[in-house]
């Protein structure tokens, strides 16, 4: 069984501030692909993000995280659980489950012991449905620059799994039948430190800064702040949503 590659403990704070919300009407489509409702299993929950937005439309949500500080930092409603646990061995019972769902972290995993994980778990007819976002859209000029940090400057702390981000999850083997997704973005409003803060939460900014000693957030500040604007006026962000869903 594959070690668990624990990229968000020491951030996980600022992750739950920064991270992105996921559109609302993403939850309701996935509870129509569902035959019964009583249970999903929200895998690599990270703080809860998903588990809450999902907990109107299911009995019970089970929600884990290979991380125990990700988990001590989630919250959500009473119809939700979280349990440390791996997504290779998630502990819950065989066939018990409606659906299974892996937000913005398929590319940690190991692939083919998942993918069985979730084929046990599952239910006949059962829905696995995991999705991922790439780099965010504000303006030219400001994606220049969040380009050139992603690329260039931390560029080579990214972990090689990020590659799976970078193409949308396509190259991976994906046991089920799969089904066409239409199209969902997450957007948000953001200020100038609100941006800042969600980079720093980057996994290859937190390996830059401890081997370097600097930040490259802060390095990057005067530049966006030139062609932000006022640093308080807010402005839209957009990240595409990429999927793979299938029934069992």
């Amino acid at each position: 069984m594959a070690k668990f590659k624990d990229h968000f403990s020491t951030q996980s704070k600022d992750y739950s501030k920064f991270r992105p919300s996921y559109p609302q009407e993403l939850y309701p489509y996935l509870s129509g692909l569902c035959k019964d409702h009583n249970l999903v299993w929200d895998c690599a929950t990270g703080t809860g993000q998903a588990a809450r937005g999902l907990s109107p439309f299911f009995d019970h949500i089970i929600a884990t995280d290979g991380s125990a500080q990700q988990v001590a930092k989630a919250e959500g409603q009473e119809n939700i659980t979280f349990r440390v646990a791996t997504a290779e061995e998630s502990g819950l019972e065989t066939s018990s489950v409606d659906l299974v769902t892996v937000a913005q972290a398929l590319h940690w995993f190991a692939h083919d012991d998942f993918f069985q994980e979730a084929r046990r778990v599952l239910k006949p007819g059962g829905i696995l449905a995991v999705w991922t976002y790439n780099l965010l859209t504000i303006d030219q000029d400001i994606d220049r620059i969040v380009r050139q940090l992603y690329w260039k400057t931390i560029g080579e702390y990214w972990p090689p799994e990020r590659a799976l981000v970078d193409e949308n999850y396509r190259s991976i083997d994906f046991p089920f039948q799969e089904t066409t997704v239409p199209d969902f973005n997450i957007a948000a409003s953001w200020r100038l430190d609100d941006l800042l803060g969600y980079l720093s939460t980057w996994s290859a900014v937190v390996r830059y800064k401890a081997d370097k000693g600097r930040d490259p957030i802060e390095e990057i500040r005067l530049e966006l702040s030139a062609v932000w604007g006022d640093d308080t006026d807010k402005r839209i962000v957009k990240w595409p949503l990429s999927f793979r869903i299938g029934q069992f």
